[in-house]
């Protein structure tokens, strides 16, 4: 399915259901896909999986539309306005779980509860050896940028910490499937330019966001993947320790991407979670 937004068309699924909404956010050179594994899971829920445009989606943008993080989370909160989504769980990883504090601190009322998981925050924004080298890739046109990037062809380059290495054991078939358009597409590699741009002319913004952080008086379950090389696991400590109803659970035998090393463990969670 898609919908047209102010800045664009986004493709995103929608399973339907009665049970409760869980709206999963994606982070950078990713898309939807990343959750198939939890929503298959999670029978009964509504899961509502939008492909934002942040390096992987298939529709470019329009041009002049706001790609920076800000811009990003305000088409993220026009989505769950358009669908009339409410009392959402609103849940994301890697930068998705910065895209989920963002709507966090501006108090949107659609969302009822939050799933941060192994997330960028504090200061590690850009994140790790793969954040810092998109963001210096980011720097060149967009042509160049995808001359670069066509070394993500080779499965052994996705497998470098600089690249897919470090987020994800067992995810080489989906990190695979998300370059493609970037690699086909001149629309999606200008984006992308643009999303890495904006991003780091705002390096401090999430150490902004943490102070707003315990103004968030809702449930919220922090997840971190305990062997995480990318997302500090002292940051899924502090993250919960400053939202007032925040509790931090470590999952085992996983990278940065739990859906895709961990895709039963976290739906189990996200399950209990929206049921308490």
């Amino acid at each position: 399915m898609e919908i047209a937004l102010s800045a664009g068309t986004v493709e995103y699924t929608d399973t339907g259901g009665p049970g409760p909404v869980v709206v999963f956010v994606h982070g950078l050179l990713m898309d939807g896909s990343l959750w198939d594994g939890p929503v298959a899971e999670l029978a009964g829920h509504r899961c509502v999986v939008p492909t934002l445009p942040l390096g992987a989606h298939r529709v470019p943008m329009r041009a002049g539309a706001d790609l920076s993080l800000p811009g990003i989370a305000a088409l993220l909160t026009e989505f769950l306005e358009c669908l009339d989504l409410r009392d959402v769980t609103l849940a994301g990883v890697d930068t998705g779980g910065a895209l989920v504090q963002l709507l966090m601190v501006a108090g949107e009322s659609r969302v009822s509860r939050v799933v941060l998981a192994s997330c960028d925050a504090f200061d590690n924004f850009p994140p790790g050896l793969t954040g810092k080298t998109l963001f210096l890739t980011g720097k060149l046109s967009p042509a160049l940028f995808g001359v670069f990037m066509q070394q993500l062809r080779l499965r052994a380059v996705r497998r470098l910490p600089i690249a897919f290495g470090w987020l994800t054991k067992r995810g080489d078939a989906a990190s695979a499937r998300w370059i493609r358009s970037l690699l086909s597409e001149a629309g999606v590699r200008r984006d992308t330019v643009r999303v890495l741009r904006e991003a780091a002319a705002s390096p401090g913004i999430l150490l902004e966001v943490a102070e707003r952080l315990p103004s968030f008086d809702r449930p919220a379950l922090v997840v971190w993947a305990r062997e995480d090389r990318v997302m500090p696991p002292e940051h899924g400590e502090r993250l919960a320790a400053l939202l007032p109803k925040g509790k931090l659970v470590s999952v085992d035998d996983s990278y940065t991407l739990i859906p895709l090393d961990q895709p039963a463990e976290f739906a189990r969670l996200v399950r209990e979670f929206t049921a308490g």
